[in-house]
């Protein structure tokens, strides 16, 4: 029932994604084209639902649709494309009668608003004058950036040209120049073609200085009501749910509801991992200017008590470099407190059978084994205990650690707009990004039939954009040192979702 549950609200997720993403790109009902997108994960579920994990799905059950779903999917959306009417790929690509190899496709988009103030903005052909574009030129120094062309979009102006200088010098100078002319008029956007040719984007700013002066006394009412209220939801559904995972029934708490209290080693220990993590996104985003939500945390009457917490960033990131350390400073706050919060659990928890039907939800008997670095942390904690044959039953405060350890390794995954999606991004480019990210979903499906309890991540992925948001400045590439850190990131997701290899069992003795 649960399975049942999720399914339909990552369902509707994935209808307002569609509804977002192409509803304004075709004429096709956005109930058939989220049809053709849902129905591998129609057929997935449904064959889960009806045989359970006793025997594999058939290959052709799992290839067929995978394949003929977003061929009808593209389909739908062409042959309801209005005719004469250029897209948002084709309105984002710079077309040149000198040169048709320039074309190249390039991602405006920062948030909503962004995406709003560019489909106003289509109305005009030239976001500037002929004066206006001769005080553009002389932006350009020869020996900065030598300035060859300019195009226009209806969404904005594309500056061509030539990089004489280092990335960051010139994105600084330019900028400068730019903003003289035209004040916060613009966002200034520096990205590299497909062929790794620099280039300048102006497009209109959303955040003006007067749309800020009209945002700011509602945002200073809001967010904090709806984030302070929103985290006592949370605190009340997850202390529920964790006095039902230490064996508190239902009837019990009717008749005693003091024993709900039993549940609070879970409820703070989880509150406390995931707030920490969406807290240290925040707090970064404040260090870079960014401007951003207070964290919000989502709760719901069951299963864990709570779909996680989730910021909102609302302007665009300066640079990769900021990309890079807001995204991955949730992951690394979040799991300092998920280890010892796991290590602390355990010491509470017990040794029992391994049962047959054991999975990553069976907490009375969780078998740690299919994490390589679950099982490391379960043999320290337990040593000559646990034994082959043996699983966990887990005490509360160890099943918070253990979801912390999941939502860690869950957010790194590197897909769009995910925690990984933003460090690839930022240690690769956006090219190089979009084919880790592609990848990336084709991996994560074939382990949900490995590991059934990934089928509802890897339905996830399948709606989540592949493309995450450029920079203003997309060129600077990163320092070593975030690289190497981007890359430990990268192994702590692999080793949190790697079964722990029969050779190192063995030797284990687990």
């Amino acid at each position: 029932m649960e399975l049942v549950i999720l399914f339909l609200i990552l369902s509707a997720i994935g209808y307002v994604a569609i509804k977002k993403s192409v509803g304004k790109l075709t004429k096709t009902p956005i109930w058939l084209l989220w049809l053709a997108l849902m129905s591998p994960p129609f057929i997935w579920v449904g064959w889960y639902l009806a045989n359970g994990n006793q025997n594999s799905m058939p290959r052709s059950l799992i290839l067929i649709p995978l394949i003929l779903s977003p061929l009808v999917y593209l389909w739908l959306i062409q042959i309801g494309r209005p005719k004469n009417h250029k897209t948002e790929q084709e309105l984002s690509t710079p077309e040149s009668s000198e040169d048709n190899n320039s074309t190249t496709p390039i991602i405006l988009n920062t948030d909503e608003n962004h995406q709003q103030a560019l489909e106003k903005s289509t109305v005009k052909v030239k976001p500037i004058n002929p004066e206006e574009e001769k005080a553009l030129r002389d932006c350009f120094p020869w020996g900065v950036y030598y300035l060859q062309k300019v195009d226009y979009l209806p969404q904005g102006v594309l500056c061509l040209g030539k990089l004489m200088t280092a990335p960051e010098k010139a994105y600084t100078t330019i900028k400068a120049n730019l903003e003289k002319v035209f004040h916060d008029r613009f966002l200034i956007i520096f990205q590299e073609t497909l062929q790794g040719q620099p280039f300048f984007a102006l497009i209109p700013n959303p955040n003006s200085q007067a749309e800020k002066e009209k945002q700011k006394e509602e945002e200073k009412l809001t967010r904090p009501l709806m984030a302070l209220g929103l985290l006592l939801l949370t605190f009340v559904t997850t202390t529920i749910i964790g006095a039902e995972i230490s064996g508190v029934t239902t009837t019990e708490l009717e008749t005693h509801p003091e024993l709900v209290l039993q549940g609070l080693p879970y409820s703070l220990s989880l509150i406390a991992i995931l707030g920490v993590h969406e807290l240290s996104h925040y707090l970064f985003a404040v260090y870079y200017q960014i401007k951003t939500t207070l964290p919000y945390f989502i709760p719901i009457p069951f299963f864990l008590g709570t779909f996680g917490a989730f910021i909102s960033i609302r302007s665009p990131m300066p640079n990769r470099k900021a990309v890079f350390d807001v995204a991955i400073a949730g992951p690394i706050g979040g799991f300092l407190v998920a280890l010892p919060v796991l290590v602390w659990g355990l010491a509470y928890s017990d040794i029992v059978p391994l049962a047959d039907d054991s999975s990553m939800l069976s907490f009375q008997a969780l078998d740690p084994r299919f994490s390589l670095l679950l099982a490391t942390i379960s043999k320290l904690v337990f040593g000559s205990k646990l034994i082959a044959g043996k699983a966990i039953a887990l005490h509360p405060a160890a099943v918070a650690g253990y979801i912390g350890i999941i939502v860690t390794a869950l957010n790194l995954v590197p897909v769009g707009q995910l925690d990984g999606g933003h460090i690839v991004h930022a240690m690769f480019g956006q090219g190089k990004a979009l084919v880790i990210g592609q990848i990336t979903r084709l991996l994560m499906i074939l382990l949900a039939f490995v590991r059934g309890e990934f089928l509802i991540w890897a339905i996830i992925l399948m709606f989540m954009p592949i493309a995450d948001q450029p920079a203003l400045n997309d060129v600077t590439e990163l320092d070593n040192g975030r690289d190497f850190l981007g890359l430990v990131a990268i192994a702590l997701l692999v080793a949190i979702l790697l079964p722990l290899p029969p050779t190192l069992a063995q030797w284990l003795n687990i």
